[in-house]
């Protein structure tokens, strides 16, 4: 019976992620107009609610309300136990965007733009929101639009937690245990990863935990730091405090996961708080955060470690059950994966550097490679054949993810062909290589095709999330890429993405150099790819997205913009150079087009 009663209690600590208490007048209640300031407003998301009577906004974040206040921002508060019945985290996903969608000032204009600060579960139901996740039906029909600018994740399990492992109560809880199909689709919608629609984001992690969950340093006493940390997002937005999940001295003291003096990491007391003082450093634009806690780099376990999340595919890109799987590190040491619904293995913690995956399902034995980086969780795709990793504009790299209409984008991977060929600009007859490209199941155009790239066009028509498919004699593979209206990207002379623009003078066609720059007058042609979906007139593509140039900090008068003649998936943008900017050999030019800014390259200015 004491055995027995534990593991109730157990239970009841893995449920019970939340208190209740006494709210505060600071907050908006909910439907009121939201009062207009200089900074956006702060929505709150708590996290998973045994008893969704107790809930409130006090009960999890104390006085956050009252910290923001005296900083002149307001606060609301997103309670997912407005949704009753604990559905699906996609359900609240989806109604947490029509909470924002409802927002209004009291002038009666919508609210365009808030900031977030979400506890444990809440963190996953806005990343299912800025991703689209449904629970049934389509996978992800991703916003057109968002309305989230920054987001301060506390304690959230984004690879999961092993302490909700198998208890399977309800869908909340299947869905937070380690290993779930939903935490990996979720990680690896975009590309394979998650980018959180380009949302500046941190996450503030606890190790306050006893070490019972998994070992002394390693946990808040729910969520293990490889979990929790945003790695996989982008480096160096991770910071560590010696919290627990929630306040000590409850059944998370009594069942030994916590201390019973232990702080719960989103319990707010006061403006001198460590949590507090990151979230209104980060939200309010200064460095302060960036020093409260520790980063990745000096954390033990993080500057080390990273986690491992692996599901397994055929060469045709069909699910396989995973029936064991294992990873080895480049010092030789070996670790069997948690396999819980022989469908995605997980372990938390493994040593960072190259490491070597083995799967098995049935008969099929797959062995393969990656550089686990420190401090990140990676999901992993086991299957042979093609693999994508990425697709990119070939102009340059980009964040966040997206691929506009009629863009050249490098598709890089692993096995995608078995031969290389270019075609010197133009498309390459497909019956050449044995290495296919479909978009939505349409067959496009190929530039280039390698071994580990191919150079592809996006077609004018795509928009919303389309799957592409690398297809060869070996097998096929898809991924997901955002389509976003213009991803303007400038090509460079080496390649690079860097250094001196793709550019021409438009009255002789010579290149642009720091032997033939640039004068006040002179029409510039600049060669670029991404400005998006055109229409025809007169002859030629314009682009429907109308661009700007920036030179030296001028703006040049765009004359035209759309498809280079002649050359598929290749921009061109005409403009002419203004008087006042200052001699360079090097002067700085980007382009901004659909609300994104592209790569900044450099041409000679005299």
């Amino acid at each position: 019976m004491e055995g027995s009663n534990l593991l109730d209690l157990a239970v009841a600590v893995c449920l019970a992620l939340l208190f209740g208490g006494p709210a505060f007048a600071q907050l908006i209640a909910p439907g009121s107009p939201v009062p207009r300031t200089s900074k956006p407003p702060v929505v709150f998301l708590n996290g998973y609610q045994e008893l969704c009577s107790g809930s409130n906004f006090a009960g999890t974040f104390g006085m956050a309300d009252q910290v923001l206040q005296s900083n002149g921002e307001v606060s609301l508060f997103f309670d997912n136990c407005s949704s009753p019945g604990k559905p699906a985290i996609e359900d609240l996903g989806v109604s947490f965007g029509a909470f924002l969608a409802n927002l209004t000032y009291a002038d009666g204009t919508p609210v365009d733009q808030v900031d977030v600060v979400a506890h444990s579960m809440g963190g996953l139901i806005v990343r299912s929101y800025l991703s689209g996740k449904q629970f049934t039906g389509t996978p992800f029909i991703p916003p057109p639009t968002t309305r989230v600018r920054k987001i301060v994740f506390l304690a959230t399990p984004h690879f999961g937690t092993g302490v909700a492992l198998g208890l399977g109560l309800d869908a909340q809880l299947t869905e937070l245990s380690s290993g779930s199909r939903f935490l990996f689709d979720l990680a690896t919608w975009n590309q394979g990863t998650d980018d959180l629609r380009g949302a500046d984001a941190i996450a503030v992690i606890g190790n306050g935990g006893t070490g019972r969950a998994t070992m002394p340093g390693f946990d808040d006493g729910v969520v293990a730091l490889t979990s929790g940390s945003l790695g996989f997002y982008l480096p160096n937005r991770t910071r560590v405090l010696p919290y627990c999940h929630v306040n000590g001295g409850g059944l998370v003291t009594v069942v030994g996961y916590c201390d019973a003096n232990a702080k719960g990491i989103a319990d707010i007391m006061s403006a001198t708080q460590d949590t507090a003082q990151i979230i209104v450093s980060f939200l309010n634009g200064t460095t302060d955060w960036q020093t409260i806690g520790q980063g990745t780099a000096d954390n033990p376990f993080l500057s080390a470690n990273g986690g491992l999340m692996v599901t397994m595919r055929s060469e045709n890109d069909d699910n396989l059950p995973l029936d064991t799987a294992s990873a080895q590190s480049s010092n030789g040491q070996s670790k069997t994966l948690n396999n819980p619904n022989h469908d995605v293995a997980y372990t938390d913690l493994f040593p960072a550097g190259p490491t070597i995956v083995n799967t098995s399902s049935g008969s099929t034995n797959l062995t393969g490679s990656l550089t686990l980086p420190a401090g990140v969780y990676a999901a992993v795709v086991a299957k042979g054949g093609p693999l994508i990793a990425r697709a990119l504009p070939s102009a340059a790299s980009t964040f966040p993810l997206n691929v506009a209409p009629g863009e050249i984008m490098a598709i890089y991977g692993t096995n995608l062909a078995a031969e290389t060929m270019s075609a010197g600009g133009l498309p390459l007859p497909q019956q050449l290589s044995d290495a296919q490209v479909f978009v939505n199941g349409n067959a496009v155009p190929l530039y280039f095709v390698s071994l580990n790239q191919i150079n592809a066009v996006m077609p004018d028509d795509a928009s919303g999330l389309v799957k592409l498919t690398v297809q060869n004699s070996a097998g096929k593979h898809s991924i997901n890429v955002l389509i976003a209206p213009a991803v303007p990207e400038i090509l460079t002379q080496d390649g690079s993405g860097a250094g001196p623009a793709s550019a021409r003078k438009a009255i002789d066609e010579s290149v642009v150099t720091a032997d033939n720059p640039l004068h006040a007058g002179d029409y510039l042609v600049l060669f670029l790819s991404g400005l998006g979906a055109t229409t025809q007139m007169n002859g030629y593509d314009y682009a429907n997205q109308q661009p700007t140039v920036t030179i030296g900090g001028l703006d040049c008068p765009v004359s035209f913009a759309g498809r280079a003649p002649g050359y598929p998936g290749l921009d061109q943008i005409n403009c002419a150079v203004p008087a006042g900017i200052p001699p360079s050999s090097s002067s700085p030019i980007y382009v901004t087009s659909g609300g994104r800014v592209s790569n900044t390259a450099a041409v000679a200015v005299q």
